[in-house]
């Protein structure tokens, strides 16, 4: 595995890859790697002839009192991992050859953006677009692979690929679950043995979400009622949000028939964790 840390370096592998004939997908992480991130990396082998992964931690889409500083750094075992797995190039920027000085220019879908995590951590979208909205111009993949853990993240760049009309598809895989069900994450490793089994909740509460819908609870305004008391009385959990909206859209529904999105966003002591499911239409019809 070649490690690059300047674009001019990447997008040169890229082309070369491009004039052999190969297709080209793009893993973008922030490291911290799990196995939801290998995940992705293996779908991008199966469909990709040249995979690319990139590691930057990006301090665009986190807030002035959030966790930049503190997040999770474990560069070499990242390395590790990717180069066992098949990757290619590994994409490494410093934060300089992201956002030299000077650069002025953001990428903002404000109407989905600025829901869920867009509404509790206003410009975080602003962040994630722009800086998804780069690696997209410096690798120019054929595929760009995402996990549906992120669900609202998902929304913002289908979003801004159809308006800004990339010419790239954008492959969603599943939330990848530890045995008991807490999705996988790179804060994760932030949480005590305490907080670790006081934040089962979120998924075990999606979970029952998925149960009554399945025996006729179509309503959304009951599902999301039941979903924010468990959440809401939960000890040591405390809610940021929890709504049930369109995939595309994350505009809230009046009821899942339709298909849904179920998102939660919760501090479990120190973490901010995020979770969801997606109801699917064909599941309730």
């Amino acid at each position: 595995m070649e490690i690059f840390r300047t674009i001019d370096a990447v997008r040169r592998a890229c082309k070369a890859a491009r004039r052999a004939g190969q297709t080209v997908g793009l893993t973008p992480t922030m490291g911290a790697l799990h196995e939801g991130h290998l995940a992705l990396v293996r779908a991008a082998r199966e469909s990709c002839d040249f995979v690319v992964a990139t590691i930057f931690v990006n301090p665009t889409q986190f807030g002035p009192n959030e966790d930049f500083a503190a997040y999770p750094r474990t560069f070499e075992a990242d390395c590790e991992m990717l180069a066992r797995e098949g990757v290619g190039v590994l994409f490494a920027p410093a934060r300089e050859e992201m956002y030299p000085a000077g650069a002025e220019t953001w990428v903002d879908v404000p109407g989905v953006g600025g829901r869920l995590d867009g509404a509790s951590r206003p410009g975080h979208f602003r962040g994630v677009a722009t800086v998804v909205t780069k690696l997209l111009h410096i690798v120019g993949p054929d595929k760009a692979f995402f996990g549906q853990k992120d669900g609202a993240q998902v929304a913002v760049i289908q979003a801004m690929v159809r308006d800004l009309n990339f010419d790239v598809e954008i492959v969603v895989c599943p939330t990848v679950r530890e045995l008991d069900g807490l999705a996988m994450s790179s804060r994760n490793r932030n949480l005590s043995a305490d907080e670790r089994e006081r934040a089962l909740v979120l998924s075990q509460m999606l979970g029952r979400v998925e149960r009554v819908v399945a025996v006729g609870q179509w309503d959304a305004g009951a599902l999301r009622r039941g979903l924010c008391e468990a959440l809401q009385d939960a000890e040591g959990v405390r809610l940021d949000y929890a709504e049930i909206v369109d995939p595309l859209s994350l505009k809230a529904v009046e009821d899942v028939r339709d298909g849904a999105l179920v998102a939660v966003a919760a501090w479990v002591g120190g973490t901010r964790l995020i979770d969801n499911v997606v109801i699917e239409a064909e599941a309730v019809r």
